[in-house]
């Protein structure tokens, strides 16, 4: 094979960008970009001879057309084997805003010219409505079997954003599902055509060429589906080498280096967790968080059928309404991070029962200046299977002269718990289940300390207290078992860091950071690097309720929402900016995530499923809540779709948009879960015949299945 140099005329051809750009983040995927950016065979035509876009290139007078408009490229030379990830979104829209690393699954050309990123979470979405299998009333033509269609894109305006073609057109023709097994169908993009889409969903092929198949945070092994919000919003810090093999040599966790640490003082009543939060961590909610008679009287009915009512034995807190917590501004010392309130740091130790399975046999409560308040032992009212003394420690000879019983304890802690008392603990719902108690203002380290993978994984105390208190505690774990009064102060000691270093501390710092931060390290365009005193790019958070926690709490600006509609003004707000520079100035911020509920919660696919379940007996057969009718449903679509054309329409040119569902339809694996917690609990003390639920491989192979369909997430990607 003869190597003879290439002309200017078939650089040009190429589409390749002058020599300085193609040298700075170079890769694999860039470099397809530009093979492909046109056909070899590519000629120019007469007229363009005289554009005013061609420049002079190199010597000779050479002539090229250049159009720095970002554009993104799909190439099927980029080999890929499997669906995309919510990481490999992130990815993309760090590279084209953050000098992040390039993405493999598509190119960018140009990258540099994007502006802005919007990204938008619309959970509710699924890949069965664009094939069918969801019915969704009004699609065009009945009789027309829904396929997909290899007709082109009508050609960009001049200047405006560009769609490259490419092989991968053709190989995106068949549908992604309907089949066993996997296959390039379920992991390549599907071209949207209007006229294969049911008439709620066409409005998105006006919007984005291409249906991506993504697939959701999760462990198919143990059937666990992981939070697509944490995969998107938290991205892994680069590590050099010398600092993997330092930790592969060390043993445990690693102490976190907070020397460059800039503390910001919290007061402990911002880290209560929320109605969401202990919906979410299986807490029993205090009557307090119900607002109407009609939640009220359903949680009254959802408590009775789970045996956790006054009748079971369960009580409430004298709480009557919320704002009773607030403690007036002259009571509060300044800068005290106490906040006024009563903190109190439980532990308690369990042991097994016939009746009542896990049943409180130790309960340790400790102030906030670490003093112990209480700590009792506590006799079953039942007889004891396993005392479990390699955890509890606790032991026959213990317990026999002990005539504390739970009732006792029930009653001091009722005249202990006020209304302003906060009560601190680790995964506090087992404590509490145990003791028959619900409380509605929670500090929970399991939740303050998020594990590094995100939700629903939670970190052991031990871990965190080696990690962020240096503190070897349990050490008697599997032999002399656990001191439920160490527990508490180390539960206490990290609430304590937590308000003294700010909500940021302990979200997995040393291992991620969020794009928030990654952002403020990121200088603006045009402007010196941010250590040197340049301005770093900003960040929003839309969504409903109050954002201002967690990551919108990393964010530059949070904007609360109530409705679908207002999260669409809130978007034009965060990247366009107020009119009058009321909160964001004009120009807006450089990087907007925004979440859509509505379409979700009509679906019941919110995590709070569990406590929206009036028919009880349903449980075990289905979901507990009534599906939509397809009009219904197809209404709610429509809505969402129009509110997402509505943003795409609204964002300025050059802003990156990213439209990802996060997950498929979740509501058949939570309820195959709830299924195997309940049959772990009842199958340690009871005979297989007494129990309510049998777990066979039938159930496992279902709840796998069940898995697989809830991490089939779909995103969309333009450039405006």
């Amino acid at each position: 094979m003869s190597r003879k140099k290439r002309k200017h005329s078939q650089f040009a051809q190429d589409g390749v960008v002058d020599q300085g750009e193609s040298t700075r983040n170079s890769g694999l995927a860039s470099t397809l970009a530009h093979l492909q950016a046109q056909p070899q065979n590519h000629k120019p035509k007469a007229e363009d001879s005289d554009s005013d876009n061609w420049t002079i290139i190199g010597k000779g007078g050479k002539k090229r057309k250049t159009n720095n408009y970002p554009a993104l490229i799909y190439a099927d030379l980029h080999k890929q084997q499997s669906s995309i990830k919510i990481n490999d979104l992130r990815t993309l829209v760090l590279y084209c805003i953050a000098h992040g690393t390039s993405p493999e699954w598509v190119s960018i050309r140009h990258h540099y010219g994007v502006k802005k990123a919007v990204v938008l979470f619309v959970p509710g979405l699924e890949k069965g409505m664009f094939d069918g299998s969801v019915a969704l009333e009004s699609i065009g033509n009945p009789e027309q079997d829904v396929e997909l269609s290899d007709e082109t894109v009508p050609p960009a305006e001049e200047g405006g954003p560009q769609h490259v073609p490419s092989s991968v057109d053709v190989q995106a023709e068949t549908p992604i599902i309907h089949s066993p097994t996997t296959s390039p169908d379920d992991y390549l993009p599907v071209r949207l055509a209007p006229e294969t889409l049911p008439n709620p969903l066409k409005p998105l092929a006006e919007c984005f060429d291409y249906l991506w198949p993504v697939k959701a945070p999760g462990d198919d092994k143990f059937s666990k589906l992981f939070s697509p919000l944490h995969a998107m919003l938290n991205a892994p810090i680069p590590k050099s080498q010398e600092q993997k093999e330092a930790e592969k040599a060390r043993k445990g966790a690693k102490p976190v280096n907070n020397q460059q640490w800039e503390n910001k003082r919290t007061p402990i009543n911002l880290f209560v967790l929320s109605k969401e939060e202990l919906q979410e961590s299986e807490y029993v909610l205090h009557p307090v968080w119900f607002d109407t008679e009609s939640q009220t009287a359903t949680e009254k009915k959802r408590r009775k059928y789970s045996k956790q009512s006054p009748e079971h034995g369960w009580l409430d807190t004298h709480v009557t309404k919320l704002e009773d917590a607030d403690v007036p501004a002259q009571g509060v010392q300044q800068g005290t991070i106490s906040a006024g309130c009563t903190v109190l740091a439980m532990d308690c130790e369990m042991c097994k029962t016939k009746e009542d399975g896990m049943a409180l046999t130790r309960i340790s409560l400790v102030g906030w200046d670490g003093e112990v308040v209480m700590d009792e032992l506590v006799k079953p009212d039942y007889p004891i299977t396993d005392y479990l003394t390699p955890f509890s420690g606790i032991t026959a000879e213990k317990l026999d002269p002990v005539t504390t019983t739970l009732a006792d304890i029930q009653k001091h802690l009722l005249e202990i718990l006020t209304p302003r008392t906060i009560l601190v603990g680790h995964s506090l719902e087992s404590d509490l289940h145990a003791l028959k108690l619900t409380h509605p203002f929670i500090v929970d380290t399991s939740v303050l300390y998020q594990h590094p993978r995100g939700p629903p994984l939670k970190s052991s105390l031990k871990w965190l207290a080696q990690k962020y208190l240096n503190r070897e505690i349990q050490k008697g774990h599997g032999t002399l078992g656990h001191d439920s009064v160490e527990d508490s102060r180390a539960c206490l000691d990290l609430v304590k860091m937590k308000c003294e270093k700010g909500p940021e501390w302990g979200n997995s710092a040393s291992s991620t950071e969020t794009i928030f931060k990654r952002l403020s390290r990121t200088p603006q365009a045009g402007s010196a690097p941010v250590a040197d005193g340049g301005q770093g790019k900003t960040g929003a958070i839309v969504d409903h309720g109050s954002p201002g926690k967690n990551f919108g709490h990393m964010a530059t600006f949070s904007i609360g929402c109530n409705t679908d509609a207002e999260v669409v003004e809130g978007i034009k707000r965060a990247v366009l900016g107020d009119p009058d520079g009321a909160l964001i100035s004009g120009g807006g911020v450089d990087f907007t995530w925004a979440r859509m509920r509505e379409l979700e919660a009509l679906r019941g696919w919110s995590n709070n499923h569990r406590y929206d379940i009036i028919q009880m007996d349903h449980v075990l057969e289905g979901n507990g809540k009534s599906e939509p009718s397809s009009s219904e449903l197809a209404a709610k679509v429509a809505s969402t779709v129009s509110h997402i054309r509505d943003v795409r329409a609204s964002l300025p040119p050059c802003t990156l948009l990213v439209v990802y569902t996060g997950t498929g339809d979740p509501r058949e694996l939570a309820r195959l879960q709830q299924m195997q917690r309940t049959y772990k609990r009842e199958y340690k003390v009871k005979k297989w015949d007494e129990l309510s639920v049998k777990w066979t491989d039938t159930e496992e192979q279902a709840m796998k299945q069940a898995c697989k369909k809830a991490r089939q997430g779909l995103g969309f990607v333009t450039i405006t």
